[in-house]
């Protein structure tokens, strides 16, 4: 494509805030399908490594971390510059994606990021307990923050590939479930809505079910974590406890299980790092695999947005979680941290998509329990595409910066929507805008369960009688 479209106007400033991996992607998408002011963009980054590429765009940089000490002082002259309303482009970490949504708000500017992220620390502070470390946690504040001040100026919470993207695979998943199983297509757009055809259908859970299988063109060196996204990113989550939305359907927990006291109470913790985590899942290209069990946001919010309830009482949810099969490199990687008490390789390195020899990031949303057993809907983008339609970025980074562009569109287009998940956003208005930027993007259905093909070599303590119990997925 030569021709692409501009879907909308920034009137005002445009701050981004990180110019890593995504950074990088999002960065030439902005140019691409948005008309603003050049001279009011501004990227802030404590690493310059990347400059070259915003001074050949004539993108001012400022060379700064953002921290609870500056954050006001740094961001609120740059988010006010001149008039219009301006955009903050939260691609960072280790900053506090609640405050920095807080300030945007006061301000009227239009907010996105990727994740619920905290102030720097957080995740590696031995005095927090494991559902102090959570994610349901981080969640919860940024529901807070909602519940404090409703409404106004729209704040897109979470909004890169997972979370953000498969939110919006889900619906459209129970879309083509729904039609298949002799169903009228029909036509929602309430939470209470989805929620009632997912329990309807029979859904009893979702996978995140992702295979990424791009290879480098040469051999991970010892003692580097090796990824092909955000090392950082990738580490602080997969160090957390392993975390999942807990269904209606299960009869039966972990023991190092904990649960939840306040909140919505739609998920569930282990006592285990989730990197270190493994579930059994199923993907089209390799079939049935192992993944990770990383705590991911949409994990709590897909189960909490799918909850029926008969007054207080839950009446269906269904799991949900991460299985996460990263590119061999990261495993490696992973076994690697691991095998060495997780102390932490100190060197860290993202392939770009110069340093990948070939291979696909197969992300998409496995439903199953249904009538007809499990549906996988995704992406499966090739670096070798994603080489064609986009620079700075191979299949994984591609996948999250689309969706970033997506949210920035809806954002727009719905500017006093208040703060929003992604699951409460247009998914056919985000699909259309991010598809072209996905490669062949499509729905299998598979026969495969948890119990299919297991050898029978060792007795094992499984439930025969459904298979699509956790205690069948989890590896223990």
């Amino acid at each position: 494509m030569t021709n692409w479209p501009i879907h909308g106007t920034i009137t005002g400033p445009i701050v981004m805030i990180g110019f890593g991996s995504i950074g990088k992607g999002t960065l030439p998408l902005i140019e691409r399908h948005f008309n603003f002011d050049r001279s009011r963009v501004v990227v802030i980054d404590p690493d310059d490594r990347d400059r070259a590429l915003l001074d050949e765009r004539g993108v001012r940089y400022v060379q700064a971390a953002v921290t609870k000490e500056n954050y006001r002082e740094l961001l609120t002259p740059l988010l006010t510059n001149g008039e219009g309303q301006g955009f903050c482009v939260n691609l960072s970490v280790d900053t506090s994606s609640v405050a920095l949504m807080e300030l945007a708000r006061e301000l009227g500017v239009l907010y996105i990021d990727t994740v619920v992220e905290p102030w720097v620390g957080f995740y590696f502070d031995t005095s927090l307990g494991p559902d102090e470390r959570s994610n349901y946690a981080l969640r919860e504040s940024m529901l807070a923050a909602r519940r404090r001040s409703p409404g106004g100026t729209t704040a897109v919470s979470t909004c890169g590939a997972n979370p953000g993207m498969v939110s919006w695979f889900v619906k459209q998943a129970l879309v083509n479930i729904a039609r298949d199983l002799g169903h009228s297509e029909p036509e929602l757009t309430t939470r209470e809505g989805w929620a009632a055809l997912a329990h309807r259908l029979g859904v009893k859970g979702v996978h995140i079910a992702e295979r990424d299988t791009q290879v480098a063109k040469t051999a991970k060196p010892r003692d580097v974590f090796v990824n092909t996204w955000s090392v950082e990113g990738f580490l602080s989550e997969g160090m957390q406890p392993a975390e999942l939305g807990w269904g209606t359907h299960e009869k039966w927990m972990p023991a190092n299980a904990g649960t939840h006291k306040a909140g919505c109470g739609a998920a569930i913790y282990l006592n285990q790092p989730g990197a270190n985590t493994r579930v059994r899942s199923w993907c089209p290209t390799p079939g049935p695999q192992y993944g990770f069990l990383v705590t991911h946001n949409e994990a709590i919010s897909i189960s909490d947005y799918y909850t029926v309830r008969d007054g207080e009482k839950v009446v269906y949810r269904p799991t949900c979680h991460y299985a996460y099969h990263p590119a061999d490199d990261a495993v490696l990687s992973l076994h690697e941290l691991f095998g060495r008490a997780g102390v932490m390789q100190e060197a860290h390195h993202i392939l770009t998509e110069k340093e990948i020899a070939s291979g696909i990031d197969e992300l998409g949303v496995l439903l199953y329990g249904h009538g007809k057993n499990a549906y996988w809907y995704g992406s499966q983008l090739s670096v070798e595409e994603t080489r064609q339609i986009a620079p700075y970025q191979n299949a994984t980074g591609l996948q999250v910066s689309s969706a970033v562009l997506a949210g920035m569109v809806w954002a727009l287009e719905n500017p006093n929507a208040g703060i929003v998940e992604a699951d409460e956003m247009d998914y056919k208005r985000c699909l259309e805008v991010q598809t072209p930027y996905l490669g062949p993007v499509n729905g299998f259905y598979t026969d495969w369960t948890p119990l299919a093909n297991r050898p029978g070599f060792f007795p094992e303590d499984i439930d025969e009688s459904d298979p699509w119990q956790f205690r069948n997925i989890l590896v223990r």
